[in-house]
């Protein structure tokens, strides 16, 4: 059997191909349109904490009415790709043998976000994106506007298709945690979520603070688009340097870090 690693990357490839052959037969990627393809009626209805859920027996799909359009555009597709990973019984059996018991859970989860992703941001639109604004800050605004889906889920999507080594940030002003106990949380920007290009092996964890003269700071003060050399700010105060493009929107900001030679990523990060 081959090894975790190997398995989960094998599994990967399929539930790409999966999603890219239900997507090309459908009629449009709006939310009807997504399920086109599958005898299964769609529902929306209060779900508390969760986002939805695919039901196989009933053939029913349901979506969270109170969350954003964008995440239950999301989510619908995820339910989908569950769809499909059911119905494909060699890769099913492939995952019971190389995973077992909550691991199992966590990759078929892991599998339907990679689903999900392909069926609303196809391989030939980030291209396109890619084309037009290079790796980028505003590359992942362009994304997420036209495939209709949170930045944090563009975010992914896009660094798996580009090449060059570069890390992707969404930053946005949440609670700062304070080591102190006398010292009360304030307010800063810090990383929502992160990801690196093929490669590039660290990423930013959530809640890294963004220091108040680093360009992405600079960038959200004064809502204008900032590239330029800098640093990439990991939590543990050190600093890698790197060319960076900040885009400003609304009260985030969405950012490429193009770290130079591949072959230095990994040495100053986390």
């Amino acid at each position: 059997m081959s090894s975790g690693g190997e398995a989960l990357a094998a599994a990967k490839a399929r539930m790409r191909e999966l999603a890219a052959t239900y997507a090309s037969g459908l009629p449009g990627r709006d939310t009807h349109s997504l399920l086109a393809g599958l005898d299964a009626t769609l529902r929306f209805l209060p779900m508390g904490e969760r986002d939805g859920a695919y039901d196989p027996e009933h053939r029913v799909v349901l979506i969270n009415s109170r969350v954003r359009p964008e995440r239950q555009r999301f989510t619908l597709a995820h339910e989908v790709s569950h769809a499909l990973l059911l119905a494909d019984d060699d890769l099913l059996s492939d995952l019971h043998d190389a995973f077992e018991g909550e691991r199992l859970e966590q990759v078929i989860e892991t599998l339907c976000n990679v689903g999900a992703a392909a069926l609303l941001m196809p391989d030939a639109l980030i291209d396109e994106v890619l084309a037009r604004h290079g790796p980028s800050g505003q590359a992942l605004a362009d994304l997420s506007r036209r495939a209709e889906v949170s930045a944090s889920s563009a975010l992914y999507a896009l660094a798996g298709r580009t090449s060059a080594p570069v890390l992707y940030a969404v930053c946005a002003v949440s609670r700062l945690e304070t080591e102190a106990e006398e010292t009360p949380p304030g307010k800063g920007l810090t990383v929502r979520a992160s990801s690196g290009a093929p490669g590039v092996r660290y990423s930013l964890r959530p809640g890294t603070p963004i220091p108040d003269d680093h360009p992405v700071a600079l960038s959200l003060a004064t809502h204008l688009p900032l590239a330029q050399e800098s640093y990439v700010p990991f939590r543990s105060g050190r600093r890698m340097p790197a060319y960076v493009d900040a885009f400003p929107e609304r009260q985030r900001v969405l950012v490429s870090f193009a770290l130079g030679q591949r072959g230095r990523v990994g040495e100053d990060g986390e």
